[in-house]
């Protein structure tokens, strides 16, 4: 059974107040709250702005020992230079030279890809060899040419996850194991008992050490990610009886 890192996508949401949130609760006291009862969350607007050491060591400070961030790569990297190693390497590097604030907790980082990208494994082979040691690092390609064997063994060969995600206005990728760990990102509106009953078994059946899943942005997303945890965490074991007197 795989450890389960499930949450939302973002956390400092007004229209959460009331339903995941008190009815008034300050900004800055919103992460602490999610954090007691979420273990991660996927940072976005990472995407639109690198994020800075201090606030990075505040959100550290903010989270207890064992919760993780994943954060979305800045769309310089993605969308700017398209990996391209020749202008990625600059933005790359501050990247995960800030992240280090995060320490422990500094979780996968996501690559999200533009749709009209397509395959070019020259240039995700120079990308990847940019990548940290410990580079936790995930994919989400949104172009169908990418889903493709070679690609698969690139991913493998640099220890990266080939993330999966469900979308209203796509069919799902095939849920390929490219790392000892895996990334979902779970984008329906709604998600009955018997959809995440079967997310549950699929996550279960493969061999990943660690998952970490991500629900939409929605006023639903931290209940959702709270079932699928219950779904997925091991059995209680009951205390042995006490010897009798």
């Amino acid at each position: 059974m795989p450890t389960l890192w499930a949450g939302a996508s973002g956390y400092a949401f007004k229209a959460w107040e009331g339903s995941f949130y008190p009815e008034k609760i300050a900004a800055d006291a919103m992460l602490a709250w999610y954090a007691e009862r979420l273990p991660s969350v996927e940072i976005n607007n990472s995407f639109y702005r690198m994020p800075k050491v201090e606030v990075l060591e505040r959100w550290a400070q903010a989270t207890p020992e064992a919760f993780r961030f994943a954060i979305k790569a800045s769309k310089r990297i993605t969308h700017d230079a398209r990996l391209a190693a020749d202008a990625a390497a600059q933005p790359l590097a501050y990247l995960y030279g800030n992240l280090g604030a995060l320490g422990a907790k500094r979780g996968p980082v996501l690559f999200q890809l533009p749709p009209f990208l397509k395959k070019d494994t020259a240039r995700l082979q120079e990308f990847l060899a940019l990548l940290p040691t410990d580079h936790r690092a995930a994919f989400e390609f949104r172009h169908d040419s990418w889903f493709d064997d070679d690609v698969y063994a690139l991913l493998r060969s640099a220890g990266a996850a080939l993330c999966l995600s469900e979308r209203e206005d796509a069919l799902p990728p095939p849920l390929v194991e490219t790392a000892s760990w895996g990334y979902l990102r779970l984008r329906l509106e709604t998600y009955s008992d018997a959809d995440l009953d079967g997310w549950a078994e699929r996550l279960a059946a493969t061999h990943w050490q660690q998952v970490h899943a991500y629900f939409m942005h929605e006023p639903t997303a931290p209940g959702y990610a709270a079932a699928l945890l219950a779904r997925l965490a091991p059995p209680a074991t009951s205390s042995p009886p006490s010897p009798s007197a």
